[in-house]
């Protein structure tokens, strides 16, 4: 199953939510790939790599597909296991690709090409995607089954999910991948006893289409979280009993829940 981590907004989550959740299905036994399709490349660097220590990643990847070039790099080629789960890095190189790739026919379908390529099966592939509605955000959308939405609980991200979800409806949904499906919002450094918390919260949960999409489990603030990314670990192998662990644990729950009912 591939599922984006998206929304068009930096800051809201998306990696922490890719390594934590993730970290979660591996602790359950599940097969998980994190793929790093963002240019900034910080779920790269949160799991131990810097800018530089790669001579290829996925930039490198879907040039090659786009190009049919055969340099031998592959997605099977440029993986890289960490901590139970394996890693499609990324580097600076990826910004490039929103340009390259659009003169290319067929472009949207490229990263799927790609994934269609793994040699190892994967019960959970999650892509950190950049927060930006480009290129590299429609091949996710694309090659994706559904897709998660992190987000703090302010009014100004509200209104981004609200264009985010008519994107993936008129351009995704109708064009693409009519399969695509919107597993749920997840609200991040969220307290219930903020009134402008419980405010958005309800406000997502009445969205038209998109009625009841937030999950139950939410991400409390929890410095231990930012603490763990800056030790290049999962917070359940650096701080297994912070708040930030249950949370993660319980959306891991929610999730597993929400795609067996599906």
């Amino acid at each position: 199953m591939i599922i984006s981590i998206a929304i068009q907004k930096g800051g809201s989550g998306k990696t922490t939510t890719a390594i934590n959740l993730g970290a979660a299905l591996r602790d359950r036994g599940h097969s998980v790939l994190l793929l790093d399709l963002d240019p900034q490349a910080n779920l790269t660097q949160a799991m131990g790599f810097k800018e530089g220590d790669l001579a290829e990643n996925i930039y490198h990847v879907l040039k090659n597909e786009a190009y049919g070039e055969a340099t031998g790099v592959n997605i099977n080629t440029i993986l890289k296991e960490v901590e139970g789960m394996a890693l499609a890095p990324a580097g600076l190189e990826l910004a490039q690709a929103e340009l390259e790739l659009v003169s290319i026919f067929g472009r949207e379908l490229i990263l799927a090409e790609v994934l269609s390529k793994l040699e190892r099966s994967f019960e959970f592939i999650l892509i950190d995607c950049p927060p930006s509605i480009g290129m590299l955000t429609v091949n996710a959308l694309v090659a994706s089954n559904g897709y998660l939405m992190p987000l703090q609980s302010e009014f100004f991200p509200l209104n981004g999910v609200k264009s985010f979800l008519k994107f993936v409806q008129d351009k995704i949904q109708k064009k693409l991948n009519p399969a695509i499906e919107l597993y749920g919002f997840v609200l991040i450094k969220h307290d219930p006893r903020i009134t402008m918390h419980r405010e958005v919260q309800g406000a997502l949960q009445q969205l038209e289409h998109y009625e009841g999409r937030v999950f139950e489990a939410f991400i409390r603030p929890n410095i231990a979280l930012a603490k763990a990314q800056e030790a290049n670990k999962d917070i359940f192998l650096f701080q297994k009993n912070a708040n930030g662990a249950a949370d993660y644990r319980q959306l891991a729950t929610e999730f597993l829940q929400k795609i067996a009912a599906a």
